[in-house]
């Protein structure tokens, strides 16, 4: 069991967590060992599950696995329900749920154009707006999106315009959220993984083009979910209050800039 940082009971919710080699699984585990009891939302329901199961094993932690589709206000809503009666009160929320396509601009439809948009952008809006009122009324919020380093340099990485665009947007809603809530108590950030060693990548690249991408990265590896999930559990400290607004890249450099 590990010691809380803070003497005060508090959640953190994560979204799409339920993968077993996710970065939103990390997360939770980083959470929950800095205390946080923990919900994870995720489409699939025993994936949820799971992950709470092993974060409450492994950490001392309260932990809840819920099925909830972020792109669905009511579904959104009643997992909200739930964890707030379940749990003590929410003072994290990690928007890591989100889907990538590598369909080039051409080629792509609207229907997929709208199917990431509403995953990575319209599930972190609803999720945000359903919770965050609580978190400011409280005095205490930190809110952490998941963006990419694909909204920072125009893709190239892995997933194609569509999801450039709609990684850029939680850019922007993180900046403009955060002079908002400010005031509030409540700190909005953004983490921006570069190459990951995920689900999502593992088996989709070509090994010779892994191969020249790590070349070109200054640490000459692909990141950990691990490497991602200190930096949100870094953000998610009650002391990292002075920081809002802020992108934090986790690329291993190969994006200075």
């Amino acid at each position: 069991m590990t010691t809380p940082s803070h003497t005060t009971p508090r959640t953190a919710v994560v979204t799409g967590a339920g993968s077993r080699r996710g970065i939103g699984r990390a997360t939770a585990h980083a959470l929950a060992a800095d205390g946080y009891h923990i919900a994870v939302l995720d489409l699939d329901k025993e994936a949820a599950e799971d992950t709470a199961r092993e974060v409450a094993a492994a950490h001392g932690v309260q932990a809840l696995g819920i099925a909830a589709d972020v792109t669905d206000p009511d579904a959104v809503n009643t997992a909200a329900d739930t964890v707030e009666t379940a749990l003590p009160p929410v003072g994290v929320l990690v928007n890591n749920a989100g889907i990538t396509s590598p369909t080039r601009f051409l080629d792509v439809s609207a229907e997929e154009w709208d199917r990431i948009f509403d995953v990575n952008v319209r599930g972190s809006f609803l999720a945000t707006r359903r919770l965050a009122p609580a978190m400011a009324e409280r005095g205490f919020g930190r809110i952490i999106h998941l963006s990419s380093v694909s909204a920072e340099r125009g893709g190239g990485v892995f997933g194609g315009v569509a999801y450039s665009a709609a990684k850029a947007a939680l850019l922007g809603f993180s900046r403009a959220l955060a002079r908002e809530l400010g005031p509030s108590g409540v700190t909005v950030n953004s983490v921006a993984p570069g190459l990951i060693d995920t689900d999502i990548t593992d088996g989709k690249l070509d090994p010779e083009r892994k191969a020249a991408m790590v070349a070109d990265i200054p640490v000459r590896r692909a990141g950990h979910v691990t490497d991602v999930a200190a930096v949100v559990a870094f953000l998610a400290r009650p002391d990292s209050g002075y920081l809002t607004g802020v992108t934090y890249d986790v690329n291993g450099g190969s994006h200075i800039h």
